[in-house]
């Protein structure tokens, strides 16, 4: 930012009250923002993307700075005198509440998250008029949807400052909410996103053109001059060729974008959190789940291939949704078995007598056996709380009935809640007094932004396409604040389209981990034929990633050599522990749990100490 060199130049420092609570990676954090929107970075250009993982206090962080703008400036003036925080809607309160926390009455925000259409744009056509040094209002808490509605009154004035909370939001460039955002009159902008690749190198353009628009190009130009030899150069079939392409190119990329985004990796709260034991357990199937399995595959719905460019058509994706219900339990298509739906014309046949949905049988799925067990262990042996992750409100209401059946104390959050409702029972949950054993939650209704270090346990049911939405989910127990040594236990069934998923999933990290985490080693395990290749079921593997990996630290699935020096839980899944048996398990209530259901298990540890604790 330009200043009048005339004048005497004062330094900017960020508020006693404040810097005093910083870590030191928030302190840089802040300073970089602040070297971003004030164009010392990168000239002409005043945005940045914070790609800081989850838990590291993207918020705290942005207050920080955010605080500093509305006071100073180099020049004894405030840089800003407005600023507008867009948010998802369940996040609203939760900056209202944060900006309270840190700063008090010094400032007075205006959140907007309900009312009618004329009592909000009455509401934002105040605050675009404000004006001078005393400003009633000088920052303005809003939905990403509210916005939308009403950008024509937003589009009347400038800010000095967006803040976009949750920014992969806007990783469509095309979408409604990005073109209202950008016809913003801010220049300074920022992006907060602990997962800024989701699923490819076109999003991440998207978001990095919206903080500073034309840095990379057209997207065309980006398509050609970066995406498609980066991702040539990725795939497991490339050429050597390929590679140093790719390579360079990734380069040449991270040489651009590195001046406008800081990312800082979970690894960091390690210094201040208690062990966390990661671990994905591959689960047979039943041979109820196998037979309907077998049978939904080999009929003609699901010869439906990949559309072109990789895209899934919608018979496709209708079967994958069945084919990971059955893998959940075959409750979950019993509807469809009645009704002789296509793949499951004679499934009704394959059920036991007298069969109904009323009562959760856990013998009849591999996944809901190991889950039934783990909790009557970690209900038997510990004090501990749990947290229930499904992407499918189905699987929590056969959750709740299984909860019935064994008299467990259980609360559930899905997309139904109220956000008033929603902060209460957490509140509750978190409270060791309180008598309940299990949260089960919708990872969609509420894997961002909520706080559940009451449980220390946590069982992901199911995985989704996108690892952003389980890594947020995952994130619910540790993080700030949470003092018991913490279990994440991924349940994947073996062999099946979830394991191709999982896959999928391993691709885009090592995707974000080269892009965002400017990893240089990381591995290229699966080609894009390897993920086209989603309906097979592999009936005779314990791993069907493990067997991908083509590990040379296992001998017939027996580890012989430990994972390498230094790695943890944020490594690569072929550096984790590898295990087809519970003897190298370092969780006691894993190690109860483990029956012929359970095939082979991956875990690792977030840091050190866990070697001291086992």
């Amino acid at each position: 930012m330009k200043t009048d060199q005339s004048k005497l130049l004062v330094h900017v420092v960020v508020d006693p009250m404040l810097s005093k609570v910083l870590r030191p990676h928030q302190r840089e954090g802040v300073k970089f923002m602040y070297d971003c929107v004030t164009g010392q970075q990168i000239d002409d250009n005043f945005g940045c993307i914070m790609a800081d993982e989850m838990g590291l206090g993207k918020t705290l962080q942005c207050v920080t700075l955010l605080w500093t703008l509305l006071k100073q400036s180099p020049d004894c003036c405030p840089m800003i005198s407005k600023a507008i925080i867009v948010a998802p809607s369940s996040l609203v309160k939760n900056w209202y509440n944060e900006i309270a926390k840190w700063l008090g009455t010094r400032i007075n925000a205006l959140a907007i998250d309900s009312g009618t259409k004329k009592e909000i744009d009455r509401n934002l056509d105040f605050f675009m008029k404000q004006q001078g040094r005393r400003i009633c209002n000088p920052v303005l808490i809003i939905s990403y949807e509210t916005f939308r509605l009403h950008a024509s009154v937003l589009h009347k004035g400038s800010v000095g400052l967006v803040i976009c909370d949750e920014g992969h939001r806007l990783k469509n460039s095309e979408n409604q909410t990005y073109q209202a955002l950008v016809k913003l009159q801010a220049e300074r902008r920022i992006l907060l996103s602990g997962t800024p690749i989701q699923n490819d190198l076109l999003e991440y353009f998207s978001l990095l053109h919206f903080v500073n628009r034309g840095i990379l190009g057209t997207a065309q130009e980006f398509k050609r001059r970066f995406e498609t030899p980066i991702l040539r150069g990725r795939d497991a079939d490339a050429t050597d060729e390929d590679h140093k392409k790719g390579e360079e190119k990734l380069q040449e990329l991270l040489g651009v974008v590195n001046k406008c985004i800081i990312r800082r990796t979970q690894a960091l709260l390690v210094k201040y959190l208690p062990v966390k034991v990661e671990q994905v357990v591959c689960c047979r199937l039943t041979p109820l789940q196998l037979a309907l399995y077998k049978s939904f595959v080999g009929s003609l719905v699901t010869q439906c291939q990949l559309g072109s460019e990789g895209k899934m058509t919608s018979s496709a994706l209708s079967s994958i949704t069945l084919l990971k219900k059955l893998c959940n339990h075959p409750d979950l298509v019993y509807d469809k078995c009645l009704e002789r739906s296509e793949g499951f014309e004679n499934g009704l046949d394959l059920f036991p007598d007298g069969y109904n949905t009323k009562v959760v049988r856990p013998q009849l799925s591999g996944k809901v056996m190991v889950l039934d067990t783990l909790l009557a262990l970690i209900k038997a042996t510990t004090s501990d709380k749990v947290v229930l992750v499904s992407n499918y409100t189905q699987t929590l209401d056969l959750f709740e009935k299984l909860c019935r059946q064994r008299c467990y104390q259980f609360v559930r959050l899905d997309g139904s809640m109220s956000i008033k409702k929603r902060a209460k029972i957490v509140e509750r949950f978190n409270d060791p007094s309180t008598p309940e054993f299990i949260f089960m939650l919708s990872s969609k209704a509420g894997g961002c932004g909520l706080n559940l270090i009451g449980a220390n346990r946590l069982v992901m049911f199911d995985p989704d396409w996108n690892p952003a939405n389980d890594d947020q989910a995952m994130a619910r127990c540790w993080r700030d604040g949470q003092k018991k040594q913490c279990f994440i236990y991924r349940l994947i069934a073996t062999g099946t389209i979830e394991e191709k998923i999982f896959q999928r999933q391993a691709h885009k990290k090592a995707l974000s981990s080269c892009v965002v985490d400017k990893e240089e080693d990381v591995e290229r395990h699966f080609s894009l034929g390897d993920l086209r290749d989603l309906f097979t079921l592999n009936e005779d593997t314990f791993s069907d990633t493990h067997d991908k990996f083509r590990c040379r630290r296992c001998v017939n699935n027996i580890q012989v050599k430990g994972p390498p020096e230094g790695s943890d839980c944020n490594a690569d899944l072929s550096q984790w522990n590898h295990c087809a048996d519970k003897k190298g398990l370092s969780d006691v209530v894993l190690k109860g749990v483990w029956n012929s259901t359970i095939s082979f298990v991956f875990h690792h540890w977030s840091h050190e100490e866990q070697r001291k604790t086992v």
